[in-house]
């Protein structure tokens, strides 16, 4: 408790850093709670919402509830929520005893994917070339991404002094909270625009830029950057883009979006969605960028060009079974999709156009659990490469 000029306050409690170097809302205890409220916990944000709404039906398949992995894993206690789809169709559809429906819940790095979207469509109007430069772009962006290829920074295919080892409780996705809002400065006062954070991030000392690995190095900050060059080559700000997006998906409750203090959408992150519009977030791949109302957003070839981008290894899925990083979303087999930290993943088959979405909770110390994840996207995959 603070006191001044007769005042009490405190700190915002569940903003404020309590062990671990992390936020009350990311504790293992209160993380279950926190990933479904962060929409209102993040201090700065936008809700975006859809004139149009894509209607759903049910057409169950039994068949996707009999599967071992299905079983498992929504019996799990990480389990929050799975729904699979195509078309305006619902073939499967559950929820935890404590989940429903209507509730909101973070997509975490299942946003990056929205980026697939306005670079393809800025690659099919030449507004953009992916094998500049990316201070071609952004002259004023710092060492750490200056030299790098667009195609390399979409690809998670660089090297630089960002960091993102969530066993790290220092790592450097962790301290770039405090710029879009989901936790306190160091000091308060101390606010940090996006754009000034990432033109900060400088190389590694005495190296240059380039992975001279098969592995893909993963930087949030990364897909940030990339969002800054949407803004300079379109002309048009990120959050126009994401509520056009929202508008040819059909979203029926809303894109709650995070932003940094002066509303620049937090691309890599920032996501709030329902269950339901977390499926139709996939099905606007799935339909190749087609939506609503005729409506259409990115590049239907850029989209396919993303099964067969060569990219690093993301992880290994089984034996010489890869997940690899291809134009700001995840790819092997026949699907693209994307993770997000804690327990999330969205699958979009482009044979099958079969979505899943799948929302979960990790509760360990840092967030992950690599045996839990191959489980979860295997059991995607599976589900995915079927025709029902």
């Amino acid at each position: 408790m603070i006191k001044k000029n007769n005042q009490d306050f405190e700190l915002n409690p569940n903003l404020v850093i309590l062990k671990d170097n992390k936020a009350k809302w990311y504790l293992p205890e209160t993380r279950r709670d926190g990933y479904r409220n962060l929409h209102k916990i993040n201090r700065y944000g936008v809700l975006l919402r859809s004139d149009l709404v894509l209607k759903l039906r049910d057409n169950h398949q039994k068949n996707i509830a009999e599967k071992e992995k299905v079983k498992e894993l929504i019996n799990h206690r990480y389990f929050c929520s799975l729904i699979v789809g195509r078309g305006n169709e619902i073939f499967f559809e559950k929820y935890a005893d404590d989940f429903t429906q209507d509730q909101p819940q973070t997509i975490m790095s299942i946003t990056k994917m929205f980026l697939n979207l306005f670079i393809g469509e800025l690659i099919e109007s030449k507004k953009i070339d992916i094998n500049n430069k990316v201070s071609y772009y952004l002259p004023n962006i710092g060492s750490g991404y200056a030299s790098a290829k667009i195609q390399d920074v979409l690809n998670m295919n660089i090297i630089n002094s960002y960091s993102e080892d969530y066993t790290d409780p220092y790592t450097s996705s962790y301290l770039h909270e405090s710029v879009c809002g989901w936790r306190l400065p160091e000091k308060l006062g101390e606010v940090q625009a996006q754009e000034d954070y990432l033109n900060s991030i400088k190389a590694n000392e005495n190296n240059d830029l380039t992975n001279h690995t098969d592995i893909a190095h993963y930087k949030s900050a990364n897909t940030d950057v990339i969002g800054l060059i949407v803004e300079k080559v379109s002309g048009k700000s990120l959050r126009d883009w994401m509520l056009k997006a929202v508008e040819v998906a059909g979203f029926e409750d809303a894109l709650y979006m995070g932003t940094d203090r002066y509303g620049m959408p937090w691309i890599s992150g920032g996501g709030c969605l329902t269950t339901r519009d977390f499926l139709r977030y996939g099905l606007l791949f799935s339909n190749l960028g087609k939506g609503v109302g005729d409506r259409k957003i990115g590049s239907s070839s850029f989209i396919e060009k993303t099964l067969t981008n060569s990219g690093p290894k993301y992880m290994e899925l089984g034996n010489n079974k890869f997940v690899y990083y291809s134009n700001s979303t995840m790819r092997s087999g026949d699907w693209i999709g994307h993770s997000g930290l804690g327990g999330q993943f969205l699958a979009i088959n482009l044979k099958t156009r079969i979505v899943a979405a799948y929302f979960s909770v990790i509760d360990t110390p840092s967030g992950t659990d690599e045996e839990y994840k191959k489980k979860m996207i295997n059991m995607l995959d599976e589900i995915v490469s079927e025709n029902y």
